[in-house]
């Protein structure tokens, strides 16, 4: 009897053992599984992040069409003003040429911005906005104050204007105005080819 009972006691041992192994082994499992969860939530998380953020880049770098011809109008009238200056201001023959450029070359395209923003019903702006303070600096120089100050305002200004017209001739979503930014670029790149070479010679 005793011994019968020392055989239950041993199997009841090795029962509880094996169940309290099978235990650990689940938690085992479970937790990896969790991890595992985890790991995937936070992955997923940090994808949506990036997605988001991709969109609102997205979403910026391209100026709405009406946004664009606004500023590009309020540009132009600028590029026209600046440039009658240097034709009547600057010291050095290459400068006042480029200026006499500017006014040729942007009153037509902005005459081909009226004409587009007009059969779009987009009333565009009669002031300069923001350039007005540029014109007002420049038109306080003179000499080879003038020419430089000029010279460095027309890359920086050529240089957002390429950036700006290329943006709307690849990805606008207006036919027409991608086909004007598509048109006008080649001319842009053109100016400032020729500003970046004054600026090289006047350093």
């Amino acid at each position: 009897m005793k011994s019968l009972l020392s055989y239950m006691f041993v199997g009841c041992l090795a029962a509880f053992g094996l169940s309290a192994c099978g235990g650990e082994n689940n938690t085992t499992v479970n937790v990896n599984r969790t991890s595992a969860n985890t790991t995937g939530k936070v992955m997923n998380t940090a994808g949506n992040a990036v997605n988001t953020v991709a969109n609102a880049v997205s979403s910026i770098t391209t100026t709405s069409p009406e946004s664009f011809m606004k500023e590009a109008a309020q540009g132009g009238m600028a590029e026209v003003e600046m440039g009658k200056l240097a034709a009547s201001k600057a010291t050095n023959p290459e400068v006042k040429k480029f200026g006499q450029m500017m006014v040729t070359d942007h009153t037509k395209a902005n005459a081909e911005l009226k004409a587009l923003a007009a059969t779009k019903k987009v009333e565009l702006p009669a002031d300069m906005g923001s350039h007005k303070s540029t014109i007002d600096s420049l038109s306080k120089t003179s000499g080879a104050d003038f020419d430089k100050s000029y010279v460095d305002a027309m890359v920086k200004d050529h240089e957002d204007d390429v950036a700006a017209f290329e943006k709307q001739a690849d990805k606008s979503a207006d036919a027409e105005l991608k086909a004007f930014a598509a048109k006008t670029l080649p001319t842009l790149k053109k100016h400032l080819e020729a500003i970046k070479a004054i600026q090289a010679k006047m350093k």
